[in-house]
């Protein structure tokens, strides 16, 4: 008889249910952030109208760099990987300044990437 066999099992079918419960908690939290992203989203669209009605790029790096400083900070202070925190960053800026530059009518996706520094 092996030795894992004298263990009793935990709660559940092999931990099952707590395994369920856990990829409940984990949906949930994914549900939240698609939720707020469409309302940062919201946000952005507004920016990118204001910026395009007064004849202002669609990038802003000085307002990157500070967002990008700001979110590694707050990183940090939750125990998550500054450097993750700031490929999400970038990745959602890419994102918005290709919002803004197609309200401005000046997406440059059909002839490459947009700008090179994302703008939030």
């Amino acid at each position: 008889m092996a030795a894992h066999e004298d263990l009793p099992e935990p709660a559940g079918e092999n931990g099952n249910d707590e395994l369920q419960g856990i990829r409940q908690s984990i949906d949930n939290i994914d549900a939240a952030l698609i939720h707020l992203l469409a309302e940062r989203f919201k946000f952005t669209q507004q920016v990118g109208r204001l910026k395009a009605a007064h004849g202002l790029p669609p990038a802003d790096p000085a307002r990157e760099l500070l967002q990008i400083q700001r979110l590694r900070g707050l990183a940090e202070d939750a125990r998550l990987d500054p450097a993750f925190a700031e490929k999400f960053l970038n990745f959602i800026i890419a994102e918005v300044i290709h919002h803004h530059e197609q309200i401005a009518g000046t997406d440059s996706s059909a002839g490459g990437s947009a700008a090179s520094t994302p703008a939030p």
